[in-house]
């Protein structure tokens, strides 16, 4: 009875080929070539390749992984928490999983074999009908596979997009977390100057004091002042460890890993004004781009509703397994058929497949909603951080060419007076007090302007034309798509 059989594997085997499926033995099997098919047809046109990470394959390795030392400037901190963000890595992996979808839904279904043996033998003329061995194949309504593989490559270069958004959303955090830092090291050195300056400015009182020159109120004031500044160096110092623990949050190390004093960030300002940004924003914001697809795959499946109404067609080939007939003179006795057989799927019930077409149709609509929504937010967030920007960058320039110069000489002034016995020990002190403030401020002004120009880019989504800060003739452009601060030729 076996061998009975052995033909059954010819029928089956003619009707793979049939089916339109390729097996996976047919050659071996690649793994990195499939996954790479996988994502290149998935990527937007234009990107080279996938940003490494510490978590992926190609970079299993660790030898990419940047290195922060004391000298390591704030792009290699970009570097560092891109290669090790875990909301980066998880943006990555929605998009190699929506790229996975492309060859499931682009299949035909799985062909069905089937098996079944007469329990009462069928007796026929050319012998009694044994068993019976069959395979079907079902094939969708013209296009609809070539769509269903559209509508999940829009998915998967809208997840691709939304990758590049948390890429950006990722440099933006660490910037804001550079600037803040900086900005705390800049003020706990001007502090500690001032701390400095306040302490010779006792010991020259003391001796006064000592010799009847000076008077017990304004040792008293300056000791005041003292104790105030010593508190407020205090504070600074003590919020670092928790500034660091933010940043490292973001550069995905243990909360306690040291990080050296910052020196202050160079500064760009942006070229461009906010109209001009706002243009770039939408049609390079990677959000905007994300919801573009989505409402392409949206039309897609409008499509592929429309087609799910339509008839599915089947074709089977069964092998009959047939024994000898009682009388072996018969012409065909014993002779196997083969029935070669063709069905149709009825789509029938109306209401549910027009629903479906209904349903793509809203939900393309509420993407197309949620862009322009998008859209307005996004160009009202660019005009409110360049702005920011704008304003910090004036109040820079308005302390560091204007108010601390002025302060500054005001205050040899009221110094040399001090020593001639011509100004009192209070105006000196004020004069101090607001040399510290508006250098405190200016710092201030400045990690205001890199946070809002960060802003800006994650904004825009490419690269914001910068200058160099203080030199409106600059003809030095910055790439501050990483980070803003450091100039490119």
């Amino acid at each position: 009875m076996a061998l009975r059989f052995a033909p059954c594997a010819v029928g089956v085997s003619m009707m793979i080929p049939l089916a339109g499926c390729s097996s996976p033995f047919d050659q071996p099997y690649d793994r990195s070539a499939n996954r790479l098919r996988s994502l290149e047809s998935t990527t937007p046109s234009g990107v080279a390749g996938v940003p490494e990470s510490a978590y992926r394959e190609q970079a299993d390795d660790g030898g990419s992984l940047p290195a922060l030392s004391a000298g390591s400037s704030a792009d290699d901190y970009v570097r560092y928490a891109l290669f090790n963000s875990p909301r980066v890595e998880t943006a990555y992996q929605q998009w190699r999983a929506a790229a996975e979808r492309l060859p499931q839904v682009g299949a035909l279904p799985d062909p069905r074999l089937g098996v079944g043996f007469f329990l009462d033998e069928l007796e026929t003329r050319t012998g009694a009908q044994q068993a019976r061995v069959g395979v079907q194949q079902s094939f969708p309504w013209f296009g609809q596979l070539g769509d269903r593989r559209d509508a999940a490559s829009r998915a998967a270069v809208a997840a691709w997009h939304r990758f590049e958004a948390t890429r950006l959303e990722v440099t933006e955090r660490i910037v804001t977390k550079l600037h803040d830092l900086a900005y705390l090291d800049a003020t706990i050195r001007i502090t500690d100057d001032n701390l400095d300056l306040l302490k010779s400015f006792e010991g020259v009182l003391r001796a006064r004091y000592r010799v009847g020159g000076g008077s017990h109120p304004e040792l008293v004031r300056i000791q005041v002042e003292l104790g105030q500044l010593e508190d407020r160096l205090i504070q600074f110092e003590s919020m670092r460890p928790a500034m660091v623990a933010e940043l490292n949050a973001v550069l995905n190390r243990p909360a306690s890993t040291p990080v050296t004093a910052f020196e202050p960030l160079p500064g760009v300002v942006a070229k461009v004004d906010a109209e001009q940004l706002a243009e770039i924003a939408r049609r390079a914001n990677p959000t905007l781009l994300a919801i573009d697809e989505h409402v392409e795959e949206q039309r897609v499946r409008t499509e592929i509703a429309r087609k799910d109404g339509l008839p599915d067609f089947t074709i089977g080939l069964d092998y009959l397994v047939t024994d000898e007939a009682r009388d072996s003179s018969i012409p065909e006795s014993g002779d196997d058929p083969i029935l070669l057989s063709f069905g149709i799927r009825v789509p029938l019930w109306r209401e549910k497949y027009e629903a479906g077409v209904r349903e793509s149709v809203a939900r393309r609509l509420s993407a197309a909603s949620e862009r322009s929504d998008q859209a307005n937010q996004i160009t009202a967030g660019i005009h409110r951080a360049w702005f920011e920007h704008t304003d910090a960058d004036r109040r820079v320039r308005l302390f560091e060419t204007t108010l601390i110069p002025k302060a500054e000489e005001s205050l040899r002034a009221s110094l040399a007076g001090f020593r001639a016995g011509e100004t009192s020990f209070l105006d000196l002190l004020d004069t101090e007090r607001t040399l510290l403030e508006f250098a405190v401020s200016a710092e201030r002004a400045k990690a205001d302007r890199g946070q809002a120009l960060a802003r800006l880019n994650r904004l825009v989504g490419e690269t914001v034309p910068t200058r160099t800060a203080n030199s409106a003739k600059s003809t030095q452009d910055q790439d501050a798509g990483t980070i803003p601060g450091e100039e490119t030729p």
